[in-house]
């Protein structure tokens, strides 16, 4: 894990802004490692996937939230993408959905911030594997395109928790979308994850193109769920609420279920983000706070990027009604933001 450990405390100095301006001057049109793309993402935050603003309503999350996330010290969005709904027969996105994805991409983009288009139609590909095959395929042919010319800060992701068919299945979607993109996008640099849900334990069942080096692995964390999802209503096996986290043997398990899928990137030579990670608004919120500030301290120790779920809607960072950060959670994610009072 030496070489990972040297990566996260660059990550934690570039953090700190010690090494940004050389950062700052590489030329964001040149192909980047996927290394030096995860060095560069450091810190997310998930953003926009339950916008009112994608079905025509009004947005919560407008552009100048970009500053904010910015100036909270944030260095990434994920942006979240249910694009399927937004396919017209011929499988065609919208034009105003496009549009739409284009101002807030020029707007994240602007701000200097790393831009990661994840699509996230797990749910629906969970339950007609088949019927989301060409639904996958024609979002990257289009997006991919749309975006070929952008900067190498937009990292596409070619599909969020994979989950209700094979090991097999979900690496042969893979395969085919990544092929899709790399007719116009040779070296942007693409996220993939494995199934059951981005799961660590099933890392040793991804498969990627070994001569493909422009490949930024994933994986999601919610450990313990009885704890991140207690009193969530899609988790109705974890009514119990009140369960507090932090004991020693707490972070021990963390520390051991963040080391195999570090022990895996060592061994197949894959930078790792953490796409997602949380607990759930109903956990304590010291508890929440504790957690959080653990799993986004193992990551960067161990030289991966993160985002944590998510900005707004549930699990939130940030009280859009009330236009504040939730300062705990904040504060976890992002201690040097903490009130030294």
């Amino acid at each position: 894990m030496f070489t990972r450990r040297l990566i996260g405390l660059a990550a934690l100095l570039l953090a700190g802004g010690c090494a940004a301006p050389a950062l700052a001057q590489s030329d964001p049109y040149l192909p980047i490692s996927a290394e030096a793309q995860v060095l560069q993402m450091q810190r997310g935050v998930n953003i926009i996937g339950y916008d009112p603003v994608w079905n025509g309503g009004e947005a919560r999350f407008q552009h100048r939230h970009f500053k904010l996330i910015r100036d909270g010290g944030f260095q990434t969005v994920r942006m979240v993408l249910q694009a399927f709904r937004h396919m017209d027969a011929g499988n065609q996105l919208n034009p105003r959905w496009l549009a739409t994805l284009d101002g807030h991409v020029d707007a994240a983009l602007a701000q200097g911030l790393t831009v990661i288009l994840d699509e996230h139609d797990f749910n629906i590909c969970a339950e007609d594997v088949v019927a989301c095959r060409p639904k996958l395929m024609a979002f990257w042919e289009q997006i991919s395109t749309r975006y070929a010319n952008k900067p190498n800060t937009v990292v596409f992701e070619l599909m969020n928790e994979p989950n209700g068919a094979t090991d097999a299945v979900w690496n042969d979607y893979a395969a085919e979308a990544l092929a899709i993109v790399r007719r116009t996008n040779p070296t942007r640099n693409v996220i993939i994850g494995p199934g059951s849900w981005n799961s660590i334990d099933q890392l040793e069942n991804l498969r990627l193109p070994a001569e493909d080096r422009h490949i930024i692995a994933t994986v999601h964390y919610y450990g313990p769920m009885r704890f991140t999802h207690q009193g969530a209503s899609w988790t109705p096996m974890f009514t119990e609420t009140g369960i507090a986290w932090g004991s020693p043997e707490d972070r021990a398990a963390v520390a051991a279920d963040l080391d195999k899928a570090e022990a895996w990137s060592e061994a197949n030579g894959r930078p790792l983000l953490l796409g997602e990670f949380g607990a759930y608004d109903k956990a304590p919120m010291a508890s929440r706070a504790a957690w959080t500030d653990a799993v986004a301290r193992a990551a960067e120790t161990r030289g991966w990027a993160w985002a944590y779920w998510q900005f707004d809607s549930d699990f939130i960072v940030y009280d859009i009604p009330a236009d504040r950060w939730v300062q705990p959670i904040h504060e976890a994610l992002i201690p040097e933001m903490r009130d030294p009072s």
